[in-house]
């Protein structure tokens, strides 16, 4: 691990993290942002903004140690060889144990929305004694889709937990919730894109003090080239946990909704986003075809002859927001008990998933955002009332 600190930064109050990799080209706005929130609302205590980055390539390191700042800075790398945003968070969690940091947050180092007032919200919520603060955000409805997809409706349906994006990348904790999180298991895929995931489901497990960050809207570079790693790393990380914490949730459970703690006041429009229903639709049905046969023993009757018409027989596929609690649950219990599978589970259901946001983007095409957001809304009231369907398996 390298690490430069020029200001020989030994202990402090706050500290903002920015895990990144290739990004030179907006690491310096987020920065100055970052630092104008230090500096304006939390100057009388000490503060660091810390670099957490995967040795990239463009001088990523370069321009943040460059970018003029009022609050001194570290900037830390993996080894070349290691990449992975849950291992440039590790290296964040451990470096503000050892500075003793009593209040931290994290944002994207893509960011182009981001604020002073982030910082006012997140790190003004963790010193009235939140352990953890999630975003709100106000997204185009094509965007966020493995949120809206997996991880809002499981994290609502199963542990009862309204938490709108349970992996949104900007979020704010307290020391002790860090330190709970170092002293987990870290799977490979937890290293990789399941962090944001993993650091929302031990937040739960913790059972600390949560609450929720209005910040209006997120604007900052496309995931969509990313979906298809992006997606085999947070289903995994997020069946594992439910896996192995089957206590959470195999009992009844009540929505909980954690508290709107902060909003920001300043208003953007969400980005425009364009997707290709077809062509995801046409990625579902080439991935289902691969892994089909070895699930198909497992998978009940009822939703074989659905999925088979839909992606075999390519009658007009059409997953909607009934139907896809059903077919998750199923997946979900499958990969549980078929432990020699489960890597060819979770690539089946990415294809199922692609399946889902093509129809739902040919569903919400015509309708507002908030008809869309209603829509998502639905779909995880849904996965709560199947969820008798998983636990009478």
């Amino acid at each position: 691990m390298k690490e430069i600190n020029p200001d020989n930064v030994k202990k402090a109050d706050i500290a903002v993290g920015i895990p990144s990799f290739n990004e030179a080209d907006n690491i310096a706005f987020v920065v100055k942002q970052i630092d104008k929130g230090l500096v304006e609302y939390f100057n009388q205590k000490s503060a660091v903004i810390i670099n957490v980055d995967n040795n990239s390539p463009d001088n990523t390191g370069k321009v943040f140690m460059e970018t003029k700042t009022t609050t001194p800075k570290i900037y830390i790398s993996t080894p070349i060889e290691i990449h992975g945003k849950g291992n440039n968070l590790y290296n964040f969690f451990q470096k503000i144990k050892e500075l003793g940091v009593r209040a931290a947050m994290t944002v994207d180092a893509d960011l182009k929305s981001i604020t002073p007032e982030w910082v006012k919200c997140f790190i003004g919520a963790v010193f009235e004694g939140y352990d953890f603060l999630s975003p709100i955000y106000y997204r185009h409805k094509y965007d966020a889709s493995i949120t809206n997809h997996l991880c809002y409706p499981l994290v609502y349906g199963l542990l009862g937990f309204d938490i709108r994006q349970p992996i949104g990348g900007d979020m704010a904790f307290s020391k002790e919730m860090a330190e709970y999180w170092l002293q987990q298991e870290w799977e490979e895929v937890v290293r990789q894109y399941g962090i944001d995931i993993f650091m929302t489901l031990n937040a739960i497990k913790y059972k600390g003090k949560l609450g929720q960050v209005n910040l209006v809207a997120k604007i900052h570079k496309p995931s969509a080239p990313k979906l298809g790693p992006m997606f085999l790393a947070v289903a995994e990380t997020l069946f594992n946990f439910l896996f192995k914490n089957q206590h959470l949730w195999q009992k009844e459970v009540k929505i909980v909704r954690p508290s709107l703690v902060c909003e920001v006041s300043y208003q953007t429009p969400s980005q425009e986003l364009i997707l290709d229903d077809k062509q995801i639709e046409k990625s579902a049905i080439s991935e289902f075809k691969l892994y089909y046969q070895i699930i198909k023993p497992f998978i009940s009757q009822e939703v074989r002859i659905l999925l088979e018409k839909m992606f075999l027989e390519e009658k007009f596929l059409k997953i909607d927001a009934n139907l896809w609690p059903k077919i998750v649950y199923e997946v979900l219990y499958i990969y549980q008990n078929n432990p020699e599978n489960r890597e060819e589970v979770i690539k089946l259901l990415r294809a199922l998933y692609f399946g889902r946001v093509s129809s739902f983007v040919r569903e919400v095409r015509d309708k507002t955002q908030e008809e869309a957001e209603k829509v998502i809304q639905i779909q995880a009231q849904n996965f709560f009332e199947a969820r008798k369907v998983l636990l009478n398996h």
